[in-house]
């Protein structure tokens, strides 16, 4: 793909995830809005605070939702009908933190929808061998940065009846979270390999990458709110690390290509 096409589709999806993100966050504001005027950190949120009414925020999210689908309509048909299968997720994420210890997972299977997104948009469809091990990484990845950002509110998500994992983990918390660590960065690791990676993503994934989770993980102290938010938003240059591999595997593969042109070239004008 032509690195201006790339560039248009990547600000077309920076926005779709900023507009359907905040969709999220309003939805979930709408439906938590009594466990949120029972938690310190979110009582002062626009729903739980009354500086919005429900009626207000609806339209609000009408607004998101309108300018989501604006986005989603520039794709193609595949794609179009295939992000339609993430607003269940969207939907019912806050409702299971009701229900079950494992909410963080919903989120993670909405967030990542991209992933696939992204794929079908340059493709219009999937090669599951290279998009599935991507988008679970991206769930497991979630599964770390918002088992974390849970810890913050433990003590009064136990009084208000809210599920986590981090409520799940615990103080085993770091042992697990090690776990899911090592296995964002293993599927990282493998959905580059299916799809032909070259080194320079190899190693900034392996080694950036590994590095940067591995001080997240001693450095967070899952009993302080503040520790707990930095790390949490910490996450953003492991986002960028990963970004950056790509796009160093991109130039490697773009010059080793540029590379073979030239020697070909050169063969083509030796004499016989």
């Amino acid at each position: 793909m032509p690195i201006g096409d790339m560039t248009a589709l990547m600000a077309l999806f920076g926005t779709g995830a900023v507009v359907m993100r905040g969709a999220g966050c309003t939805i979930n504001d709408m439906w938590d809005v009594d466990f949120d005027k029972k938690v310190e950190r979110t009582k002062t949120r626009p729903i739980a605070s009354g500086l919005i009414t429900r009626p207000k925020a609806l339209a609000f999210l009408g607004l998101q939702l309108s300018a989501g689908l604006a986005v989603l309509l520039q794709l193609n048909p595949y794609t179009i009908l295939f992000c339609f299968g993430s607003m269940p997720l969207v939907v019912i994420y806050p409702f299971m933190k009701r229900i079950t210890y494992w909410p963080q997972l919903v989120l993670g299977l909405a967030y990542n929808w991209g992933a696939l997104a992204g794929w079908s948009a340059v493709a219009g469809g999937i090669d599951w061998t290279v998009a599935l091990p991507l988008y679970a990484a991206g769930v497991s990845w979630t599964l770390v940065y918002d088992t974390v950002y849970g810890h913050q509110d433990k003590r009064d998500d136990i009084a208000a009846g809210v599920k986590s994992t981090s409520l799940l983990f615990g103080d085993h918390t770091k042992v697990v979270l090690s776990g899911f660590s090592a296995s964002t960065i293993g599927l990282l690791c493998l959905s580059g390999y299916m799809n032909g990676n070259g080194l320079p993503f190899y190693l900034t994934v392996a080694g950036a990458g590994t590095a940067h989770l591995i001080w997240q993980l001693k450095r967070v102290d899952i009993n302080s709110p503040p520790v707990c938010w930095r790390i949490f938003k910490s996450n953003a240059w492991f986002g960028a690390i990963i970004l950056g591999a790509i796009l160093a595997d991109l130039a490697y593969d773009r010059l080793s290509a540029a590379d073979a042109s030239d020697g070909s070239d050169a063969s083509d004008g030796q004499p016989k």
